[in-house]
């Protein structure tokens, strides 16, 4: 076994969960193989013609990446998975789940996709994370994409979103909330509500304190001076006063935690993907590995 490789407990957890055959009377390359070589271009950054031969054909580990991003294998079976397993274990702190986002360069081979549906098995299809902007922003630094994320009191991402990089944080956060979905293997609805929701500034809005409320879910937005002048010029009109806690605030710094554990893979910090969906791919399966390690 390789450095980054998973290890014999991981590729027993995750296995039982992949795909049977390839259809048609097709059969699978070797799952873990492949799977070892996707992490190894995951974290070195490395382009997909240069792995090493020890991982097979750099041709089939790509095809594999690319079609498990497109068809939500990664996320929907997978990510889902392990989820579930760590919620049963009692391993999820559902006290304070905190959002952020954070901002990757684009290399300049990300640009340039064609306007067109990927093809998967054969057929062409609408893949979940298909973007028409392939989220990709310009900005003075350049091409940029922006990775927004829900994050559990154990530093571990609960849900992932990417959009162009200069996209504000507000609009995103109902989104971001919307895919926490953890299975319950006894059956069920999934649990989608933490107990408390915290976030910086950038994330208070009337219509996400309205949206929380709405779902009986607690939050913690520091109100920015401008919306707390508005208010008060607005007199009996502009509502109460919003409540804060500080002390609840601090753990704010767990997402930025999850980040830094994100960004140890050189794919994620820097954006090689041309395709949204391929990216957004990249970025789940850096979630399950820091699931599977945790």
């Amino acid at each position: 076994m390789g450095r980054g490789d998973l290890s014999d407990d991981e590729w027993a957890r995750l296995e039982p969960h992949l795909p049977k055959n390839l259809g048609r009377g097709g059969r699978w390359q070797c799952h873990r193989r492949v799977i070892n070589g996707i992490l190894f271009r995951q974290r070195t950054g490395l382009p997909w013609r240069d792995l090493p031969t020890r991982f097979g054909k750099w041709k089939t580990v790509y095809d594999r990446h690319r079609r498990w991003s497109a068809d939500g294998t990664w996320e929907s079976s997978l990510l889902r998975t392990v989820q579930a397993d760590a919620d049963v274990e009692g391993r999820i702190d559902w006290s304070v789940v905190s959002v952020d986002s954070t901002v990757c360069r684009a290399h300049q081979h990300a640009a340039g996709a064609h306007h067109r549906l990927p093809r998967v098995l054969g057929r062409w299809r609408r893949p979940a994370e298909h973007r028409p902007d392939e989220a990709l922003g310009r900005s003075r630094g350049g091409l940029t994409t922006k990775i927004h994320l829900a994050s559990d009191g154990s530093c571990r991402p609960l849900a992932v979103l990417i959009t162009p990089g200069q996209w504000g944080d507000a609009p995103q956060l109902i989104k971001v909330l919307d895919r926490v979905r953890v299975r319950r293997p006894t059956g069920g609805h999934p649990r989608t509500r933490p107990d408390r929701v915290c976030g910086d500034k950038a994330y208070s809005s009337r219509r996400n304190r309205r949206y929380l409320r709405r779902r009986q879910i607690k939050h913690t937005f520091p109100e920015p001076k401008n919306q707390k002048v508005n208010r008060q010029r607005r007199g009996s009109h502009g509502g109460r006063p919003t409540g804060f806690d500080s002390t609840t605030y601090k753990r704010r710094n767990e997402v930025e935690r999850c980040f830094n554990a994100f960004k140890g893979s050189r794919a994620v910090v820097t954006r090689y993907d041309k395709r949204a969906y391929v990216f957004h791919g990249t970025v789940t399966l850096a979630a399950i590995r820091l699931w599977l390690r945790y």
